[in-house]
C-alpha cells in the first residue's frame, strides 16, 4: 500500500551504523523530529520537508535519509513488479531523467539483490514509458532520483533516498589513508565522550594517532558549529520533482552564517602521528575541509606524547589499529600499555576515549574505564572505552597483580571457615620443599615439582619455576559437591603464599572446574607476560598465565632434555609438537648441526624464535623473519600434512605424541624420515597409550620411562612416558 502523508508531514527513516541508534534519535529530535523511534541500524521519525533537508545537511550520525513511499507485498517477482507500479512515479522523476535502485532483501523468497533491483527498475521505467513514450536512464553515480527498496519477509518498503549517497561522505576526505575511520563513527565517538561540552568550556582535544585527521576534523566541525553536509555538492533530492529549492537555499544560508560565526571560536585541536605520510594526508584533508588554522598536526611518536605547556585539560581521543594476526596483537598490547603510561604520566585531570577493536587490549592501559559502549566500525565489532584520568582509576593489570587480587579474594571467602582444616596440606608442602630444596641446590636445578596430590583431598600439582609457583588442580570427581570443590580451592589459594613463602602475585593458580573461573588467572596468551627461567646452561620463556597452554618447559621432561643434548651432537634434528621449542634449544646447545621445528600456531612460531634468541642461537634481526633457510629452522604448518610432504631425513627426531586418531599414521611418517642410524624419541602423557614393538619389526623399541624419572616426580613416575626407537 502507498504510505499516506498527513498535514504536510513525511514518514522518514534515517539509517546509521549499529550501536548509534540512540544517539541518532536524540540528534534528530534536536533538529525538530517528532515520534523518533529507534530501530535496528536506524531511526524512524516524522517531520516536514524542511526537517528532511535539515537531517541531510546537519546529521553527523546518519548514513541516509529515506522518504517512505509505499509498503507493498512481494512474495514473488510479479507481485513486486505490481507493487512498485502502484506508485505514481511521474510525481517524483522526470520521464527523461535518471535513476538508480538500491535493493536489499532479508528472509524473503526473492534472495538475489541484483535481480530485485532490476525488477524494481523495470516497473518504474515501464510505467513512465507507457505514459510518456520515453523512459528514464540509469545513473549509478549521481542520479536525479535514488530509489531504495528493503524487502523483509516478503513485504517491500519503497523509499526515496534523499541523501543520494551516504551522509558520512562529507566531501573533505580525498585521501583517506590506511583503514580510515568513517566520519559518522568518529562523530559518535566524540559525542559519547562529551566533546561538545568540553569544547564549549574551551577544553583541548588531542589525538596521538590521528591518521588522516578524520577525528580532528569532525571535532573542529562540532566545535565551530559547521554543518557536516555543507561541503557536499550532491544530494538525492536535488533532481527530485518535489524538491523545493527555496527551503534548501534558506538552510544553506543559515548554515553558512553559523559556520562564519563558529569559525571565530578558537578550540585547541591537535593531532600527532608517527607516520609522516599520515601527517601529509591529514594536512590535505584539513585543507580540503577549509579548516586550516583550526587544527594543528605534526609528526610525533606516542612515546613522547604529552600536552603542550599551559594547555587546558580536555579530551584525548584515540582510534588505535586493531591488528588481526597474533604477532600484530602482541605489538598492540605494547602500544596500549604505552598509551596508558603516557596518559597516567602527563594527563591527570583529562578525559580519554579509546575505540578498541579488542576490548581486552584496553586492560593493558592500566586505567579503569568509567563507561563502555558497543560500536561497529564497518563490520568490525568494537568497544568505546571512556576514562577519567586520575590516580584513583589507575589499575595494575599485570599477571602478578591479578594473582594477588584473586588470593586476597580467596582469603576473604574463607574467613568464616576453620583455619585448621588446611594445616595438614600446608605442612606437607613445607616438608616437601625442605627435602627437595637440598636436592635441587645440589643438582643446580631451579625449576622443580614440590607437590603432586600427596594428599588425595588436595589434588593439586605445584611446580616452582625459580621465584614463581605454577599450581594446577586435577579434575575433581563428578560425584563431588561443586560447592565443596570451590571451598577447597579457596582454602588452598589462600594458604599458598604461606605454604610456599612466595608473594601472592608470583603464584599462578589454575583450578579445574569452570565454576571456579573467578579464582583462576585470566589466560593472557602473549609472549610479553612469559617469564625467563634457567635450566643448566639453557634459558627458556615459560607461560604461567594460561592454563590452556603448556608452560613451555615440562618439568617431567627435564631428564629427557639432558638426553637430547647428548644425542643431538653432530646431528640433523627434527622437533615436533613442542610449542615452545624447548627440545630444539636443548638439541642446539648439545651441538646439533641443524634443527627443524614444526609448529602449528603463530604464538608457537614466535615462542620458539624467542627461545632461540634467548640462548644466542639466532641473531636478533631474525626474530621477525622467516627462518626456513637458517641453521635452526622454525616452520608454521599442519604437522601431519608437513610430514606427508617432507623428504629430508634426520639423525634424530623428537616428538611429544598428542592424543589423536592418526597416531599410527603419525608414527609411520616419522619413522620414514629417519636415517639408517637415526633415533626417534617419543614421549606422551597419555596413560592409555600402548606402543607395540611388533608393529615396527624393522626397528628396535626401548621404553626409557624408568631411567628418566627425577627425584621430584618419584610419587608419579608414569606422569610422562618415553620410548627410544632406532
Amino acid at each position: 500500500m502507498t504510505t499516506k502523508q498527513s498535514s504536510g508531514l513525511l514518514n522518514l527513516f534515517a539509517t546509521t551504523p549499529k550501536g548509534l541508534e540512540l544517539l541518532l534519535a536524540d540528534e534528530l529530535r534536536t533538529l525538530g523530529a517528532t515520534k523518533a523511534a529507534e530501530k535496528l541500524a536506524g531511526v524512524e521519525f516524522t517531520g516536514d520537508l524542511t526537517l528532511a533537508y535539515k537531517a541531510c545537511l546537519w546529521s553527523r550520525l546518519a548514513n541516509r535519509i529515506l522518504l517512505r513511499l509505499a509498503h507493498v507485498p512481494a512474495e514473488n517477482p510479479e507481485e513486486l513488479y505490481a507493487g512498485i507500479q502502484t506508485i505514481a512515479w511521474d510525481e517524483h522523476i522526470d520521464p527523461t531523467g535518471t535513476l538508480s535502485v538500491n535493493f536489499v532483501t532479508s528472509q524473503s523468497n526473492i534472495t538475489h539483490t541484483l535481480f530485485g533491483a532490476q525488477k524494481v527498475k523495470d516497473a518504474i521505467v515501464d510505467q513512465l514509458r507507457e505514459k510518456y513514450q520515453v523512459r528514464p536512464s540509469v545513473d549509478r553515480e549521481k542520479p536525479d532520483v535514488s530509489v531504495n527498496v528493503y524487502l523483509y519477509r516478503n513485504y517491500a518498503t519503497v523509499s526515496l533516498d534523499l541523501s543520494g549517497m551516504s551522509l558520512h561522505k562529507r566531501s573533505y576526505r580525498f585521501a583517506p589513508g590506511v583503514a580510515p575511520l568513517k566520519e559518522n563513527l568518529a562523530a559518535a565517538i566524540l559525542l559519547r565522550a562529551g566533546w561538545p561540552a568540553i569544547a564549549k568550556d574551551n577544553g583541548t582535544l588531542l589525538d596521538p594517532m590521528c591518521g588522516s585527521a578524520t577525528m580532528l576534523i569532525e571535532a573542529a566541525m562540532m566545535a565551530c558549529d559547521i554543518a557536516p553536509g555543507l561541503l557536499r555538492d550532491y544530494f538525492g533530492f536535488l533532481g527530485w520533482k518535489k524538491h523545493q529549492p527555496d527551503i534548501w537555499s534558506t538552510l544553506i544560508t543559515e548554515a553558512n552564517a553559523r559556520r562564519e560565526q563558529g569559525m571565530l571560536l578558537q578550540p585547541s585541536i591537535m593531532g600527532y602521528d608517527a607516520d609522516s605520510n599520515a601527517i601529509k594526508i591529514a594536512f590535505e584533508n584539513i585543507e580540503s575541509a577549509n579548516l586550516r588554522g583550526k587544527i594543528h598536526v605534526e609528526k610525533r611518536d606516542l612515546s613522547v606524547f604529552e600536552p603542550k605547556p599551559n594547555t587546558k585539560p580536555g579530551l584525548v581521543v584515540v582510534n588505535p589499529p586493531y591488528g588481526e594476526r597474533l604477532g600484530e596483537e602482541a605489538e598492540l598490547q605494547k602500544l596500549y600499555a604505552e598509551l596508558g603510561a603516557r596518559l597516567k604520566k602527563a594527563f591527570t585531570g583529562w578525559q580519554a576515549a579509546v575505540l578498541a577493536g579488542n576490548p581486552e587490549l584496553g586492560k593493558n592501559m592500566g586505567i579503569r574505564a568509567k563507561k563502555y559502549y558497543a560500536l561497529f566500525n564497518g563490520t568490525i565489532p568494537c568497544q568505546l572505552l571512556l576514562f577519567d584520568i586520575n590516580p584513583e582509576k589507575f589499575v595494575d593489570y599485570s599477571p602478578a597483580a591479578k594473582n594477588a587480587r584473586k588470593i586476597e579474594m580467596a582469603k576473604r571467602d574463607i574467613e568464616q571457615q576453620n583455619p585448621e582444616a588446611i594445616d595438614m596440606f600446608v605442612n606437607r608442602v613445607r616438608k616437601n620443599i625442605k627435602h627437595l630444596k637440598r636436592w635441587a641446590e645440589r643438582e643446580k636445578i631451579s625449576c622443580y615439582r614440590v607437590y603432586d596430590a600427596d594428599l588425595p583431598e588436595y589434588a593439586f600439582s605445584i611446580d616452582l619455576y625459580e621465584q614463581y609457583a605454577y599450581v594446577r588442580e586435577y579434575h575433581a570427581p563428578k560425584k563431588l559437591d561443586p560447592d565443596k570443590v570451590l571451598k577447597r580451592q579457596q582454602a588452598v589459594l589462600a594458604a599458598l603464599p604461606e605454604a610456599l613463602d612466595i608473594p601472592p602475585g608470583d603464584i599462578f593458580f589454575h583450578p579445574s572446574v569452570r565454576r571456579s573461573k573467578r579464582l583462576a588467572v585470566t589466560p593472557i596468551v602473549r609472549l610479553d607476560d612469559f617469564f625467563p627461567v634457567e635450566e643448566g646452561r639453557a634459558k627458556f620463556l615459560v607461560d604461567l598465565c594460561s592454563a590452556e597452554n603448556a608452560t613451555g618447559l615440562s618439568l617431567a621432561q627435564r631428564m629427557l632434555r639432558e638426553t637430547m643434548q647428548t644425542l643431538a651432537k653432530n646431528s640433523h634434528v627434527l622437533n615436533l609438537f613442542d610449542p615452545s621449542g624447548a627440545m630444539t634449544v636443548s638439541a642446539a646447545l648439545g651441538g646439533a648441526l641443524t634443527t627443524k621445528t614444526i609448529v602449528e600456531s603463530e604464538l608457537s612460531l614466535d615462542w620458539v624464535k624467542r627461545n632461540l634468541l634467548l640462548n644466542n642461537l639466532i641473531e636478533p634481526n631474525l626474530i621477525k623473519q622467516d627462518l626456513k633457510n637458517q641453521q635452526h629452522q622454525v616452520i608454521l604448518a599442519d604437522t601431519l600434512v608437513w610430514l606427508d610432504r617432507e623428504r629430508t631425513r634426520y639423525h634424530l627426531i623428537i616428538a611429544a605424541l598428542p592424543v589423536m586418531e592418526e597416531r599410527d599414521l603419525f608414527l609411520y611418517q616419522m619413522l620414514k624420515l629417519l636415517l639408517p642410524d637415526g633415533v626417534l624419541l617419543l614421549t606422551t602423557r597419555d596413560p592409555r597409550f600402548q606402543l607395540k614393538p611388533e608393529s615396527f619389526p624393522e626397528f628396535k623399541v626401548e621404553e626409557m620411562t624408568q631411567q628418566h624419572v627425577s627425584v621430584d616426580f618419584e610419587r608419579n613416575p608414569k606422569i610422562q612416558r618415553y620410548w627410544k626407537i632406532y
